[in-house]
């Protein structure tokens, strides 16, 4: 995917990512890092997570976005 269909926005795009089942849960969601840089943006990204009060981490390429309120701890 190189570039949004007409029909969609980076914020239609980033909504679908927020209604996921998971996400909707309070669970984890992944997303590549080139995917949000390409299609949305970090600005725009970290400002709905910020919005949502949700967290991410990057590691190895990838976006894990834990879709709560919870405390983060990081084990070995």
């Amino acid at each position: 995917m190189d570039a949004f269909p007409d029909y969609l926005t980076p914020e239609q795009w980033l909504d679908q990512i927020f209604s996921a089942k998971s996400a909707l849960q309070g669970g984890v969601v992944r997303r590549k890092v080139r995917d949000i840089d390409r299609l949305v943006g970090r600005p725009l990204f970290r400002e709905e997570l910020r919005k949502r009060g949700y967290r991410a981490i990057e590691n190895n390429g990838n976006f894990v976005i834990f879709c709560n309120r919870a405390p983060l701890r990081i084990l070995e």
